[in-house]
């Protein structure tokens, strides 16, 4: 390996270091939901739910929608993520057959599913029902 070879993987390295850092930061706004702590945390206020499944490419694309949401909701609506290979008796409830799927929740009861990649404007006026984001 010569010289270029190397300097060109160091600032790949870094780039990619970088990038799951800046990622990492905003997904601790996101609580990972599971069948022992769905009901607790969808119990109270404005929940958005994204069911989603690590090999599912819409559901990669539709994270950072999913992400920026959360980092711009913080205090008015919780946002989950269900891993359903990892849920499956929490995706049958809710009757999950394709992913990505949307959820949205108030004090509890499910108020509207949202089905495949949705922007970011369709699911902010749909929490902009149940939650002023002003």
């Amino acid at each position: 390996m010569n010289k270029t070879s190397i300097i060109v993987l160091l600032i790949l390295s870094t780039s990619l270091s970088l990038a799951s850092c800046k990622s990492g930061s905003s997904e601790k706004n996101i609580i990972i939901l599971t069948t022992s702590n769905f009901v607790d945390e969808t119990s109270k206020g404005v929940v958005m739910v994204d069911f989603w499944a690590t090999w599912c490419m819409p559901c990669k694309a539709m994270s950072p929608v999913i992400e920026e949401i959360a980092s711009q909701t913080i205090g008015k609506v919780k946002v989950g993520k269900v891993d359903i290979d990892q849920n499956g008796p929490l995706a049958n409830r809710f009757g999950i057959q394709s992913i990505p799927s949307v959820l949205i929740f108030k004090d509890g009861q499910l108020m509207e599913t949202f089905i495949g990649i949705q922007s970011k404007a369709a699911l902010v006026n749909a929490l902009s029902k149940y939650v002023s984001l002003q």
